[in-house]
């Protein structure tokens, strides 16, 4: 058994490869400091256009938190002041409190337990005469099912919007995830597939419409260079704008680091692989990542490797002993979540998603982990099990 003075294995660090992009990253930099302008500049507008490039959208714009960009997209997209969203019960915070920020109502769906993400019946069932828009979420791996989704938006007259934050690279029958609807996100947080040295994010769209609304909210609600601040109009919720521009040190970071990103991806694959062979048949281990079965094809971009276990707190507390990180995903599903406690919901409303809040839990995953480390967490992992059981 390891030995908990072996070295810590930390959930996530970006260390060795911010070391191995840094010739790239400095050189973006160099030339945003030889311009002066640090916000909302030459560099944005250049990461701005290489997402496009990459993801196909027609329109990219910058923002400084994958949350900001959900809160910005849903309100240029439409949602109004009092609407109802359906979103799933089960995933970050920010994909329900974005609602709620743009002054709507989250109302929550069930999760299909294969992929994570919003089950299309459950959805349908959540849709009420005041239900607007229906926010899928793709979560961990894989895209939720943008054929069915898409087919309860069109049935039900829906606003789709995606909560796409973590799933640059994921593509669904050859659309980059957020391009399906009105729009997407992305998250630029550290930990993501693609990270920023902070917050920092981006709305994906080919809507020029939306594309348009969505710029004038990030800036104060004002149109380019004018005093005039126009985000008050009746298509805006009645709201005013924010301030949500990027800053360009972030998008130096970014540029330095997107021309590796399939590198990443495809790192990342084979070290999924290589805890999925490892972890496999292990006693105590009830669910391993699987692709979801699917009427189109759609390839798995790793953002973080998630296993459904027994016994989950001990066995994270296990780990930790052992100077293993991991992180819980989520703790606890969004309708019990305080913060929506007046919506009325309890528990045993969304067994999927209760499920998968008692029994999930990431291990350590970024590009620069290698298969020996990989090994460790795995053997701890059978070492507790097997330590459990008569």
């Amino acid at each position: 058994m390891n030995s908990p003075s072996a070295p810590p294995i930390p959930f996530f660090t970006q260390a060795s490869s911010f070391d191995r992009r840094w010739p790239q990253i400095s050189g973006h930099l160099n030339a945003l400091f030889d311009r002066g302008k640090y916000s909302h500049g030459r560099q944005v507008v250049e990461l701005e256009r290489m997402l496009a490039a990459y993801t196909g959208a027609e329109h990219v714009l910058a923002v400084n938190s994958g949350t900001d960009a959900l809160v910005l997209l849903l309100r240029a997209a439409g949602v109004q002041r009092g609407d109802e969203v359906v979103v799933p019960a089960f995933s970050f915070a920010a994909t329900a409190t974005s609602v709620s920020l743009a002054l709507a109502k989250p109302v929550f769906a069930d999760i299909d337990p294969e992929s994570y993400s919003l089950d299309p019946d459950s959805a349908e069932a959540a849709v009420t005469d005041r239900t607007t828009a229906i926010m899928p979420t793709h979560l961990f791996w894989q895209m939720a099912d943008m054929t069915r989704i898409g087919q309860v938006a069109a049935r039900r007259d829906l606003i789709m919007v995606e909560d796409s934050a973590e799933s640059i690279g994921m593509r669904w029958d050859g659309t980059h995830a957020g391009l399906l609807g009105k729009g997407g996100v992305l998250s630029f947080f550290p930990t993501k597939t693609l990270g920023a040295l902070g917050d920092a994010g981006a709305i994906l769209t080919n809507d020029p419409d939306v594309a348009e609304l969505a710029g004038i909210l990030r800036h104060h609600g004002r149109m380019g260079r004018t005093t005039d601040h126009i985000a008050g109009i009746s298509n805006l919720s009645g709201a005013s704008g924010t301030n949500s521009k990027m800053d360009d040190i972030q998008a130096c970071v970014l540029m330095g680091k997107l021309p590796h990103l399939d590198d990443d991806i495809a790192r990342r694959a084979v070290l999924a692989d290589a805890y999925t062979e490892r972890l496999q048949g292990v006693p105590g281990v009830l669910r391993l990542p699987t692709l979801a079965k699917r009427e189109v094809p759609a390839d798995p971009v790793y953002y973080v490797y998630l296993i459904e276990v027994e016994r989950r707190d001990e066995l994270v507390e296990h780990l930790t002993r052992q100077g293993i990180g991991t992180e819980v995903y989520y703790p606890t599903p969004l309708h019990l979540q305080p913060c929506f406690a007046d919506l009325g919901y309890r528990r045993g409303d969304f067994p999927n998603a209760e499920a998968a809040c008692e029994r999930a839990v990431a291990l350590p995953f970024h590009h620069d982990l290698d298969e020996d480390t990989v090994d460790r967490v795995c053997d701890v992992i059978r070492t507790f099990y097997a330590g459990s059981r008569p």
